[in-house]
Formats: structure tokens, C-alpha cells, sequence
């Protein structure tokens, strides 16, 4: 998109990535002993590449930026640490009202049931923030929401716990994490570390003998 001699689409990504660097959250990946529960509820496998070998996601999700306004806003959102010995796991809470935590997610179509990811995410801020009931809403690209009520779970937290010791793990061992495919991955800027890295060209395909495990990247190192 141009305009003589203006390249406006160039002025727009400026534009967000100006915005993105002023509404981030400010983390500290060097440190393998402070974990963030975004890391946790998500790939492992993307996690461990962010620390170890990143690479800078080109388009961030319309949450981002809302979880960014609310900690740029008089409410303030809230950011809290839960020991685990020798580790610490961080959350952030988008909003905390009357005792209750709120996080916001967008989406494209209301889910009928909460995104495990966003389960385990509030349920640990629950337990970061020490509150007993959280709210995850969906926002719609129209601006309606829909929202859902959950309350603390300790057997939803430790496997939380258990994602922040694998992690540490693999990291000290230089591990990469076992694949954790989903429906995230078409849109993960480590897709072709995971999945297929050259085009194959158009060739009959015999499904009846295809190795799945071999094609999804399953098979044995």
C-alpha cells in the first residue's frame, strides 16, 4: 500500500510494533529459574525454543494488546510470583475485581467450553494471586463476549507445576521438548523446525502406507 512516495503499510507496522514494545510484558527469559504460566499452558516445545534459539513472532493476538491496555490502565492489571522451591513460576492477571481474577482471551467463534490452555492459565493465577474464583472472557471480533466461571483446582495447578519442572529439565539437559501438535502450530514462527522443511512437490500420496509418525515428526531421533 502506496501513496507517491509513502509507504504506508511499512507506517502501520512501525505503528504496532511501536505499540507492542510499549504494551509487553516485560520477561526475562535468561533466567532458567523464573518461568512465566504463558510459557507453561502452551508448546513446550515453542517455549523452549523462545529461550534457547528465538525468533520473533511476526503478528502478536488481539489479547496481547488487551492484556497490555489493562496494565497500562488505572484498574491496573496484576503481576505475581508462586514459589516452587528452587524455581518461581510468574502470572499476570488481566484484571482482579472484588477478589475475583479476569483474564481476556479474543477468538473468532465463542468456544462452547474454556480453551484448555486458558483453564490451566487462570487456575494459575488463582493460585499465584491466592483467590478462589476466576472469569475467563471471550471477546468476539464484533465486540460481544461470553464468559466462564471457574474456581481454584489443586490437581489442575500441579500438573501446571509438572510443565514448570519438565521445562527446567530439558533446558538444563539441552533437550529440545517432545512435539505437541494443535491447532496453533499453522501459526507458530518454529513450524518448519517441527514439520515438514522443503515442499515435496505434487506426488501420489498412498495414504494406506504413509508413516504418520515419520510425517508428523513422531518417530524416533
Amino acid at each position: 500500500m502506496t501513496m507517491g512516495e509513502r509507504d504506508f503499510r511499512q507506517v502501520i507496522n512501525n505503528a504496532l510494533k511501536g505499540v507492542g514494545r510499549e504494551l509487553d510484558l516485560q520477561v526475562d527469559l535468561s533466567d532458567n529459574k523464573i518461568f512465566y504460566i504463558q510459557e507453561i499452558v502452551g508448546c513446550l516445545r515453542r517455549s523452549y525454543y523462545d529461550r534457547t534459539d528465538p525468533i520473533e513472532k511476526k503478528h502478536k493476538n488481539f489479547h496481547n494488546y488487551l492484556s497490555g491496555l489493562f496494565r497500562k490502565s488505572e484498574l491496573g492489571s496484576k503481576v505475581g510470583q508462586y514459589d516452587l522451591n528452587d524455581l518461581k513460576l510468574k502470572a499476570q492477571a488481566d484484571l482482579i475485581i472484588d477478589d475475583v481474577v479476569l483474564i481476556f482471551r479474543s477468538v473468532e467463534e465463542f468456544p462452547e467450553i474454556p480453551h484448555p490452555s486458558d483453564m490451566l492459565y487462570l487456575n494459575a493465577c488463582l493460585f499465584v494471586f491466592d483467590k478462589f474464583d476466576g472469569i475467563i472472557i471471550y471477546i468476539s471480533p464484533d465486540g460481544s463476549e461470553t464468559s466462564f466461571v471457574a474456581t481454584k483446582q489443586t490437581k489442575m495447578f500441579e500438573e501446571s507445576i509438572r510443565r514448570v519442572s519438565v521445562l527446567s529439565d530439558l533446558l538444563t539437559q539441552k533437550r529440545t521438548p517432545v512435539l505437541e501438535p494443535s491447532t496453533e502450530c499453522t501459526s507458530c514462527q518454529y513450524y518448519q523446525r517441527c514439520y515438514i522443511k522443503t515442499k515435496i512437490g505434487k506426488l501420489p500420496i498412498d495414504m494406506g502406507k504413509m508413516d504418520f509418525d515419520s510425517f508428523f515428526g513422531l518417530g524416533k531421533k
